[in-house]
């Protein structure tokens, strides 16, 4: 089922053209990369497609319902947000439960299956045994991990990951991917991740969408070329 189309959008900041004529789409079911060099305007691209930015031109449809008709649930993890200070006074758990909530209501209490969730999330991300520690005592990694988690105790239908491995060792990064590949192929996830370094991902991603170049115009303007060779993993 399509949940993102993008179709000829263009933005600009000020008068500078930054992206040109980007059509692109995901589905449930993938993980999708997208690359680029630096100053490829990655990050504008995401927020431009969830309405953060205002594209000059262009159509964006984004799926009112899921898969199981209910409504469509996108979680957004920005670049770099794990920047809690030392006196950051939540434990963990305190936050990663805090992820329930728009599920639920602020003020309905979380059942059982709601705690299963939030240990399950914070499992996935090998953060269980830290779950008492507070969010600012932990290393730049555990903390983005720790959003990680949150983000997986909300339940979201898509996923929108600007860079979200910054910070992990290379076992946390693949077993980040791994998880990732996991929710889109069992779980009909939607995974678009921002990433600089494809080849890490190359193994566990289903298509990538690459941020070129417009090689004809002065300005800094960039087209989408869409590599849809499946990659394989099992």
């Amino acid at each position: 089922m399509r949940y993102i189309t993008v179709e000829d959008l263009s933005f600009h900041y000020d008068k500078e053209p930054v992206l040109e004529h980007i059509n692109y789409s995901v589905d449930s079911g993938e993980f999708v990369t997208l690359t680029g060099e630096n100053g490829a305007a990655k990050t504008t691209l995401i927020k431009a497609s969830l309405g953060i930015l205002q594209p000059r031109i262009g159509k964006v449809t984004i799926s009112k319902t899921n898969t199981q008709g209910k409504k469509l649930r996108i979680a957004y993890l920005p670049q770099q947000i794990a920047s809690f200070n030392a006196g950051f006074p939540s434990t963990v758990y305190e936050f990663v439960k805090s992820g329930r909530y728009p599920r639920k209501g602020w003020f309905r209490r979380l059942n059982a299956h709601d705690e299963e969730h939030i240990k399950a999330s914070l499992d996935s991300v090998g953060m269980w045994e830290h779950r008492d520690k507070r969010l600012g005592s932990l290393s730049g990694g555990q903390k983005q991990r720790a959003v990680i988690a949150r983000m997986f105790a909300s339940d979201p239908d898509v996923f929108i990951l600007d860079e979200p491995t910054t910070g992990m060792d290379a076992g946390s990064k693949n077993e980040f991917y791994e998880l990732m590949h996991h929710s889109a192929h069992h779980h009909g996830k939607a995974v678009l991740m921002i990433t600089h370094d494809p080849e890490e991902v190359k193994d566990y991603a289903d298509r990538n969408i690459h941020l070129v170049r417009n090689q004809d115009s002065p300005w800094r303007c960039f087209n989408v070329h869409e590599n849809d060779q499946e990659v394989g993993h099992a």
